[in-house]
């Protein structure tokens, strides 16, 4: 599927893998970054060693992918419990997929309500940052409030980051999200003030959110974005 800069078409919930993963493609409309995709996963949960097959079995489905994959969105939930184990080798099967990825902290990767210490250094500079890719920008925003699932709030930290950053960026280049907790409309367990985070993008090209949490698909639109969640 073909995306161009202002002509954001959904991916197809049908190209879904069986394993919750999905692909997405993108290409800037001047023709100069060319066509690229990536997949998107979420919620893995790594527990112990025994889940070391499946995600095996996970990362060598998304390696025959027909087209080359340029990176992982991974929307949180690494772990199960947050611990220094679980996180370290789910982190190391990342790594030996051989693709880059980029990762957002989910409510799981907290070993307490106030304690995400392994997650943030197995996984330095991933809590809220952005990166370009051919022309668009990719944001992680941690969406989480400690070990919280539901009822939750977008912390001040987030907002303070994207206070600092947004104004930084082109405007006019499109804009993908990649959260944790779902941010489209009326979705289970949207975080109490996801209105206060889309509206920080009013004056940008924002196109695409892709998110977890809920463990289903579901898709909903707010103007010209797409706001979907995986499995």
């Amino acid at each position: 599927m073909l995306i161009k800069r202002r002509d954001f078409l959904k991916t197809s919930a049908g190209a879904v893998l069986a394993a919750g993963c999905w692909p997405g493609s993108l290409r800037a409309a001047d023709g100069d970054a060319g066509e690229f995709h990536f997949i998107a996963i979420n919620d893995l949960h790594s527990l112990d060693n025994k889940c070391l097959p499946w995600f095996e079995r996970v990362f060598k489905q998304i390696k025959t992918h027909k087209e080359p994959i340029d990176f992982l969105l991974v929307n949180g939930d690494l772990a199960n419990d947050g611990k220094k184990d679980q996180l370290g080798q789910i982190r190391d099967a990342l790594k030996d997929l051989g693709i880059p990825f980029h990762a957002v902290c989910g409510n799981h990767d907290f070993q307490t309500q106030a304690d995400r210490k392994p997650y943030e250094e197995l996984f330095p500079d991933r809590i809220n940052y952005h990166f370009e890719h051919r022309g668009w920008l990719f944001t992680g925003l941690d969406t989480s409030e400690g070990i919280k699932y539901q009822k939750t709030n977008v912390q001040p930290h987030t907002f303070k980051y994207l206070e600092e950053t947004l104004p930084k960026l082109d405007k006019k280049k499109p804009v993908v999200l990649f959260t944790h907790f779902p941010l489209g409309e009326t979705v289970s367990m949207r975080p109490l003030n996801a209105e206060d985070v889309l509206k920080r993008f009013k004056e940008h090209n924002l196109r695409a959110v892709y998110s977890g949490h809920f463990h289903g698909f579901t898709e909903r639109k707010a103007g010209n974005t797409v706001l979907t969640t995986g499995k």
